[in-house]
């Protein structure tokens, strides 16, 4: 159940009904009635709610937009709702001041729902989020690791906003990378077994390439030197990448990220499903012959040039098989297809987009998320190099570092699209400064509050005999409006795809929790006010564990 739309439910009949009989009273002449917007102000003076109804209506009613405002006040009926008045603002909004009756529902909504509060009903509609999608041909980095936060808080938000949601990672095991992996890790072999060989120029030299040679000598020894190039190099390649994809697995597992499927791009080649889709691209005449090379005519739907379908040697560009995973997407019956990239392939959205709508697919159910670089930061100090293999630092060196929690909710506090500083000396303090600590902590504090209640022998009143409205403090007030807002908070972040409101949000209510701590007393000598405050804590300890859970981090009990 969401407080806050219920809400918006009734103010908005109560418009339409007062521009109806505003109507039948000949006060306003209009055909239509705009869908106009029920908000809460910037500022606490103008209301709890306000419309713009009046400045939409201007047009259609032939009037001055305030004169439409005097016109609906007047009309207005309040009776059985929590409107206590209702004032006229600048050019004409209508602001709604509100006792606090509907707020007083809150604790026994949010109490009896405990960890499905802030979830909305089922909808039928199946979404896939893919993300990570990492090349098996190396460790996780920075990127990887704030994709993988982003897209498993996006992927649990979308779940509670009643999506059937399914995780995807993408395995690039196909194509000229991999050739180059091959290439490289046959070299290293060679190396390795003691015969002098010449690293590829473009090859893979990362350290933990080298590891995984080494593991192959303990299984294979020295009996692939004698095997036909072919045999061996399968050997290898299958090998390495097995070993790449359970490492990814591994660290990502311990990310607190588990995927319902992973995806071998090299099906989509054995398949036949890459020739399958540039033919029915051919077929539909968004396809060119150039320099012996087959291009997609990208520029039709908005793309700043044309791009490569089919290079001059015969063999299907990154971009084709990515047309054909897209296809394979849709075919699949997912309603909503949403990508977590990295910023560099801002270029790629328009072309996919295009592609998917010369398919005969709705453009607008691809969603991509483009995300920004990473930067970590010592002492002031930007951190470039890992002190294990000298190369940039890994994923599972960062969860060693600071801890799972700190790092998926530092990836997440900031919006995908913004550059993102991450201070490692920040995420490791035991201190309010850190910003999931002090989120932690506020739900540790509510938990140390009830342990300190039960060794004095006091018990919470059943729910029926507790009177909310002794709620009465500012702080009070302040906590169960943010609880309110909760369901709607993860509603709009679902439909933004916006995964930092949630973050945000819980980081409110925990500052709204430190000020009620630090003013007010919970258990005290009058045991009706006492009751409702502990109701108060329980429901503020239920949503930060449900934002945090939606977050994939730990609400601990102590610290």
């Amino acid at each position: 159940m969401n407080p806050i739309k219920k809400l918006d439910n009734t103010l908005r009949n109560m418009i339409i009904r007062a521009l109806e009989s505003a109507r039948e009273q000949d006060l306003l002449q209009f055909s239509a009635i705009p869908e106009f917007a029920i908000e809460v102000p910037r500022e606490k003076q103008h209301g709890d709610f306000a419309s713009n109804v009046a400045m939409l209506m201007a047009r259609e009613a032939r009037m001055a937009p305030r004169k439409i405002a005097e016109s609906l006040v007047g009309m207005i009926n309040t009776s059985g709702t929590p409107v206590e008045r209702i004032e006229i603002a600048g050019a004409g909004f209508i602001n709604f001041y509100l006792n606090n009756s509907w707020l007083y529902e809150i604790p026994g909504l949010v109490y009896n729902m405990k960890d499905k509060y802030g979830y909305n009903e089922k909808i039928n509609r199946k979404v896939q989020v893919e993300f990570v999608s990492a090349n098996p041909t190396g460790n996780l980095h920075m990127g990887n690791a704030r994709g993988g936060a982003i897209g498993d808080t996006l992927a649990n938000i979308l779940e509670r906003a009643g999506n059937d949601v399914e995780r995807e990672f993408y395995i690039n095991d196909a194509g000229n990378q991999i050739e180059i992996f091959t290439d490289s890790m046959e070299a290293r072999y060679f190396q390795l077994t003691g015969h002098d060989v010449e690293f590829p120029e473009n090859g893979y030299a990362g350290l933990d390439l080298i590891d995984t040679v080494r593991n192959l000598i303990a299984d294979y020894g020295k009996t692939l030197l004698d095997m036909p190039r072919d045999e061996r190099r399968k050997i290898i390649v299958e090998y390495a990448l097995q070993e790449k994809v359970d490492y990814i697995k591994e660290t990502l597992l311990s990310f607190g990220i588990v995927y319902d499927v992973w995806f071998n791009e090299k099906s989509l080649h054995e398949a036949g499903k890459i020739d399958q889709v540039i033919q029915v691209l051919k077929d539909r005449d968004y396809c060119y012959e150039n320099e012996g090379a087959l291009w997609f005519k990208s520029t039709a739907f908005g793309d700043e040039k044309d791009e490569v379908l089919m290079r001059a040697n015969g063999l299907p560009t990154y971009f084709a098989a990515d047309i054909a995973y897209h296809q394979d997407k849709f075919e699949r019956g997912f309603d909503w297809v949403i990508n977590i990239w990295g910023a560099d392939h801002h270029g790629h959205v328009a072309r996919m987009k295009g592609a998917m709508q010369a398919l005969g697919y709705d453009p607008d159910k691809l969603d991509i998320l483009l995300m920004q670089l990473v930067r970590l930061y010592r002492a002031g100090n930007i951190v470039r190099m890992s002190k294990r293999t000298g190369t940039t630092v890994s994923l599972d060196e960062l969860i060693a570092d600071v801890g799972r929690d700190a790092a998926r909710f530092f990836f997440v506090m900031r919006s995908p699209d913004s550059h993102l500083d991450f201070d490692l000396e920040l995420a490791r303090q035991k201190s309010q400064e850190n910003p999931v600590y002090y989120v932690q902590y506020a739900h540790a504090r509510i938990c140390s509050i009830f342990r300190q209640a039960d060794a004095e022998g006091i018990k919470m009143a059943s729910l029926q005999a507790i009177d909310a409205s002794l709620l009465q403090e500012e702080e009070e007030l302040a906590i169960l409006r943010k609880i309110a807002d909760f369901p709607e908070e993860l509603a709009i972040a679902a439909r933004t795809l916006a995964p930092q409101r949630i973050a945000r949000y819980v980081l409110d209510l925990a500052a709204l929790f430190h000020s009620f701590y630090n003013h007010h007393r919970v258990l005290n000598d009058n045991s009706g006010l006492q009751d409702a405050r502990l109701l108060l804590m329980a429901i503020t300890s239920i949503t930060i564990k449900n934002a945090l859970d939606i977050l994939g981090v730990n609400a601990p009990e102590k610290m």
